[in-house]
């Protein structure tokens, strides 16, 4: 693994796929259930606690080829609109592709709360995101959720998403 080159922000282009590696949603899970006063399930509440990053999975990216490359900190939505403004591109999200971990759904059953959102906007997971050229040898462990297109922006099955992205700074 030694001399890969960096993956950055702006190498995605039309014809790639967007893929993503690690959890997403589980920070954000476990924050709506300390902010109710629980302190279980004791995984979820764990991911807000201790994120896992998928240390490896950077350059086990770079290795099959990414042409973009970032962590997931501020929200799947928001991080992936980096990767979007910085290539020149648009991205679309498909929402049956998304990883949601039946734990999440559990909890979000238990909450009322939608564990999709928290896919798609919690931050502090540390999952990677990665565009990678058609047809794509996506590495193992990586799970395909989206295309990259001509445009700008990053949309939800073809639709700007409805509410916040995800955290935003300076707010």
């Amino acid at each position: 693994m030694r001399g890969l080159a960096p993956v950055t922000r702006s190498g995605a282009a039309p014809g790639d796929v967007l893929a993503v590696c690690g959890r997403l949603g589980w920070a954000a899970a476990g924050l709506a259930v300390l902010g109710r006063g629980f302190r279980s399930p004791v995984a979820i509440v764990g991911a807000q606690q201790a994120p896992e990053p998928p240390y490896g999975a950077g350059p086990q990216a770079a290795e099959a080829g990414a042409s973009a490359m970032l962590d997931v900190s501020d929200g799947l939505l928001s991080d992936v609109g980096h990767i979007a403004e910085a290539s020149g591109v648009a991205i679309d999200i498909r929402t049956d592709l998304l990883p949601v971990h039946q734990r999440l759904i559990d909890v979000g059953s238990a909450l009322g709360a939608n564990p999709r959102h928290w896919v798609l906007t919690g931050g502090e997971d540390h999952a990677l995101a990665a565009t990678f050229p058609e047809p794509a040898d996506v590495p193992d462990g990586w799970a395909t959720i989206g295309t990259v297109r001509r445009g700008a922006g990053v949309t939800v099955d073809g639709r700007p998403y409805e509410g916040t992205s995800g955290w935003e700074h300076w707010r």
